[in-house]
């Protein structure tokens, strides 16, 4: 289904190609929170992504933009076509993206993928996931008191220190990364920011269910890749773990209350029993 574009998107477009004279369509993706469709204006094609109400914590295009840009040289992602608030335009890229089975077989290209991004100069947007667990506590309507003790210990504990601060993607699931035929690229930068490389190892591994043998092998590819111990990069995983499931918990509550679906609610109350 296409839509008809929206008059700030469609003055962004005409920037870029001025003698257009054909209407362009808007056929929007599938998404949480955010909208985010293909745009196709007689020969070209383009990546539309916007914000709309409700839109979920930490999402910034601006903040995408900006770090798109500085990685425009590497090709990690996506080029940066223009971006007019709320929309930002990126190119199309082509590709398939990978199966769960895809994801576990290519770990070393998915690591390697990782290292240069990692090895990239930071962005100046440092990612503070006190911060993001305090917002979703705010905004979230059920809270109980399991959520707020699990958030007062972290509070108290502070973040681990950095084992390496880098540029994150945030988001590496089977979902966001494309096969062009040449090599492994990442879309879907949203959620990018600095921050430890370690959060990014144990994010990837959650995300994807790898099992206990695939984390190990992922661990053991970037750790020889990166020069780092391997007892080192996983204690630091260790370290994040708490963080990462009291985040899940607490998104995936977020989710459950704006869309009032019943799965996400089981989804929802099956995160809190691992907190």
């Amino acid at each position: 289904m296409t839509y008809n574009i929206d008059p700030v998107l469609q003055r962004l477009i005409r920037q870029q190609i001025p003698a257009a004279s054909a209407a362009g369509s808007f056929s929007p993706l599938p998404g949480i929170g955010c909208l985010s469709g293909k745009v196709t204006w007689g020969e070209e094609q383009w990546l539309a992504r916007g914000s709309i109400r409700r839109s979920l914590p930490f999402i910034n295009r601006q903040r995408e933009c900006r770090i798109l840009k500085k990685l425009t040289k590497t090709r990690l992602g996506p080029r940066v076509i223009g971006y007019a608030p709320p929309w930002l335009l990126l190119e199309w890229r082509t590709g398939e993206s990978l199966t769960a089975a895809d994801f576990s077989a290519r770990l070393p290209e998915l690591s390697q993928l990782m290292t240069q991004l990692h090895h990239q100069p930071p962005t100046g947007y440092r990612l503070s996931l006190l911060s993001l667990l305090q917002t979703y506590w705010q905004r979230c309507q059920q809270r109980t008191i399991r959520w707020q003790r699990a958030l007062r210990r972290l509070q108290q504990q502070g973040e681990p220190a950095p084992l390496r601060l880098a540029p994150l993607h945030m988001d590496i699931h089977s979902g966001n990364v494309l096969d062009d035929g040449q090599q492994l690229r990442l879309i879907d930068w949203e959620y990018a920011a600095d921050g430890d490389i370690a959060l990014e190892l144990a994010v990837m591994c959650r995300m994807n269910a790898l099992s206990p043998a695939e984390c190990d092998a992922l661990i053991k590819h970037y750790a020889a890749q990166n020069c780092l111990p391997v007892g080192v990069l996983t204690r630091q995983i260790y370290r994040w773990q708490p963080w990462l499931r009291l985040l899940i918990a607490s998104w995936t509550q977020w989710r459950s209350e704006q869309h009032n679906d019943a799965r996400l609610q089981r989804d929802a109350l099956a995160a809190w029993q691992c907190i």
